[in-house]
């Protein structure tokens, strides 16, 4: 069960930082949720020890999971096995494309590890969803695999000089 953070307007925040500092501090989770109008994202305030835990977390289980799958073929197997389990979507996918999001899902992880950065990794498997939707769709699945016209190269936009 994840631990939920209290939540603060984002004026809480420098109106009256001793009050929103002090929910930080009681927060079992370390965190505080600041809350933004309208179209804003909000924001998460973290003790810099809880962020430091959660970074040490997350490299230890990616250099782990990296380890297994450099281990064996079995293991690999394994893996692109239960991947259906932690990404239902794969299930839409051609088996030989699981075993390549799997291999390229590792690849990624470990550089996105060595950078502290996980961009890479959201970016990675939002596209491999999106092939899934694509296999998904049996109608827009035969207009991609349908033979078309080579156009040639597309000519790079113009700049603009207004």
């Amino acid at each position: 069960m994840a631990l939920s953070a209290p939540q603060v307007n984002f004026s809480d925040l420098s109106n009256k930082p001793v009050d929103t500092v002090r929910k930080l501090q009681e927060s079992p989770s370390r965190s505080v949720r600041v809350h933004r109008r309208g179209d804003d994202e909000d924001l998460v305030l973290v003790t810099a020890s809880r962020a430091a835990e959660v970074r040490e977390v997350v490299s230890t289980t990616t250099a782990l999971f990296v380890a297994l799958m450099q281990h064996s073929a079995e293991v690999r197997d394994l893996v692109t096995d239960v991947m259906p389990t932690a990404f239902p979507w794969v299930r839409f996918l051609p088996r030989e494309d699981v075993r390549a999001f799997v291999v390229e899902l590792v690849e990624i992880l470990e550089a996105a590890n060595s950078l502290g950065n996980p961009a890479p990794v959201v970016q990675l498997i939002t596209e491999w969803r999106h092939t899934a939707e694509i296999h998904a769709d049996p109608e827009l699945l035969a207009i991609l695999r349908k033979d078309g016209e080579d156009l040639g190269e597309v000519p790079a936009p113009e700049a603009n000089d207004a």
